[in-house]
């Protein structure tokens, strides 16, 4: 496999569009940020990106990365010691999400993970504001406290 200057372009877009998603998560002080967003993506990227060389099916490679995920996602969700209340769903949900955006990058799906992108930052910015609207100034019910 040759590093030609679409192959970079598929894992630097991931790299952008995974890191603008962990942006959002540093600015709201989420466990994980930027960094860990940037580096799933581009992670699902190279792992799809590989397969198109592979005599396997890339579909089962994307399988593999989807639920390899979860794994990383279930360290981030916590559950209150004293509550049942469990914390950090969104920002699980937020790697996962970023991972599919890091599979569409590999595939060089560029509007669909440009769209997609922009749909997450609407949910997490939107939906923020929302939650705390209908759940008063606390914010959020039980997905994402600190």
């Amino acid at each position: 496999m040759d590093l030609d200057l679409d192959t970079l372009t598929r894992m630097a877009t991931a790299v952008v569009f995974g890191g603008a998603i962990g942006f959002n998560r540093d600015i709201y002080g989420k466990p994980t940020g930027i960094r860990a967003h940037a580096l799933v993506s581009l992670g699902a990227a190279i792992l799809v990106v590989a397969a198109g060389d592979l005599p396997d099916p890339t579909s089962r490679v994307i399988q593999g990365v989807i639920a390899g995920i979860g794994f990383l996602g279930a360290g981030v969700i916590l559950r209150g010691t004293k509550t049942l209340h469990v914390y950090h769903l969104v920002t699980a949900a937020s790697l996962w999400v970023t991972t599919g955006i890091g599979i569409l990058c590999g595939l060089g799906a560029w509007k669909l993970a440009a769209a997609a992108t922009g749909l997450v930052l609407v949910v997490l910015v939107a939906g923020l504001h929302l939650d705390r609207w209908l759940y008063g100034a606390g914010g959020v019910k039980d997905d994402d406290r600190e």
